[in-house]
């Protein structure tokens, strides 16, 4: 066990050093609601989703169909 605690030491100092150098990790109030802010890339992603359906089999597996015959680059 001495060798296990030993590495942890190791491991908390070089944590420590570390913060020292670059500061406290940032923390956030857990209660804070998380802001999502869409960018173009997200919009599109999202438009491309609205046009598939999740279908399960007999046996339990997903897969995507797409409701459209449309293809993804249009």
């Amino acid at each position: 066990m001495t060798g296990r605690r030993s590495f942890i030491d190791r491991w908390m100092s070089a944590t420590d050093k570390l913060a020292g150098l670059f500061g406290p990790a940032d923390r956030s109030d857990p209660n804070t609601p998380v802001v999502h802010k869409h960018d173009a890339y997200e919009e599109e992603s999202d438009r491309e989703l609205r046009d598939i359906e999740v279908e399960t089999d007999t046996e339990g597996h997903h897969y995507a169909v797409r409701k459209s015959g449309r293809t993804w680059h249009e």
